[in-house]
């Protein structure tokens, strides 16, 4: 558990499990979100990985400027982290809207990404394919989910509600996080991707609708695309096994 001040004053956390020999990894968490959220995931990453998670401006334990923030802010954020921990690259895993600070990273500094798993997420900007599903009343978190997930594991959703609820949450920082995401849009740039890339999101993805993984992929050089037949927008959580599998095998591909 360490602490990082950026130039601007700004006081990151981070984390770090597994070997430090072994070959890196880099988590990215979305709007609200934090290291917690990589509860059920991380360990498993870290039987064959150097897993670093941290939580974004914003998010968790990390402070929150009362200043716009920019997804090229969040990104060099990330690789300032890798710096404190002498890595010089590594692979990166960024989830929703840590997906675009994954893509900045790698179109910003391609030599520091090993290999880009972006799930769950989308280019950003105006031309993402907008979800037809609105949150339940009553329960907004229950959108994350798959509908039936949610209805046969009321057990697992509650634990992560809980875990959720103990987050720092700091007024404002959600919204701010939102407008980056809006104003950052790489589109075009994305054929210029030159990391190994796997694409990776839920079929019942009632926040970020599956096309936009299909966009990504076709836009992409070379990228893989992984559909989890029913899965949610917190697919980490839901099938933490599954996509952890999916990624490590991606990753050993790479090292090879």
């Amino acid at each position: 558990m360490s602490r990082l001040v950026r130039p601007d004053g700004c006081r990151l956390y981070f984390e770090t499990h597994g070997d430090a020999d072994a070959q890196p990894i880099v988590l990215v968490e979305g709007i609200g979100g934090s290291v917690e959220a990589w509860r059920r995931t991380v360990p498993l990453l870290a039987t064959e990985l150097f897993v670093v998670a941290s939580d974004l401006r914003g998010n968790g334990r990390s402070e929150a400027p009362n200043t716009p923030i920019r997804v090229e802010t969040l990104a060099d954020d990330t690789l300032a982290v890798m710096d404190e921990l002498g890595l010089p690259s590594a692979h990166v895993f960024g989830l929703s809207l840590g997906g675009t600070v994954a893509i900045r990273m790698a179109l910003a500094a391609p030599e520091r990404v090993r290999s880009l798993v972006l799930g769950a997420t989308y280019a950003g900007g105006r031309r993402q394919i907008r979800p037809h599903a609105s949150a339940p009343k009553g329960a907004p978190h229950l959108v994350l989910y798959a509908r039936r997930f949610a209805a046969e594991h009321p057990e697992h959703v509650a634990e992560d509600l809980r875990v959720w609820s103990a987050i720092p949450r700091r007024p404002g920082a959600a919204r701010l996080q939102w407008e980056a995401l809006r104003r950052f849009d790489p589109y075009d740039l994305l054929p210029g991707i030159t990391a190994p890339t796997l694409v990776l999101h839920g079929t019942e993805d009632r926040v970020v609708d599956p096309d936009n993984a299909r966009a990504l992929a076709s836009r992409i050089p070379n990228a893989e695309l992984v559909l989890l037949e029913g899965a949610g927008h917190v697919f980490h959580s839901e099938r933490a096994e599954e996509a952890v599998a999916i990624v490590l095998d991606f990753v050993r591909r790479q090292a090879a």
